[in-house]
């Protein structure tokens, strides 16, 4: 994933600079005194973050998974 930094006053006055940046999927992080304070993403990155989270969450029964995380599962290779 890309990825540029940025001081927190660059961003604040650059602000469609960077907000261009991000809806080329570029992630922005944004610093302040050599800290990581945020980051800026695409609505399209965000909704993959927000999904991802979700599903993080998500219980499986194993009687009741989905027919697609079954087959996920029996095709998978493991590394031994």
């Amino acid at each position: 994933m890309a990825e540029t930094i940025v001081k927190a006053s660059e961003f604040a006055r650059n602000f469609g600079r960077y907000r261009d940046k991000a809806t080329e999927g570029i992630v922005v992080r944004v610093t302040n005194h050599g800290r990581t304070v945020g980051g800026f993403l695409s609505a399209r990155q965000l909704e993959e973050y927000r999904r991802l989270k979700e599903r993080e969450r998500q219980n499986l029964v194993v009687g009741e998974l989905p027919n697609d995380v079954f087959e996920a599962i029996q095709d998978a290779t493991y590394d031994t």
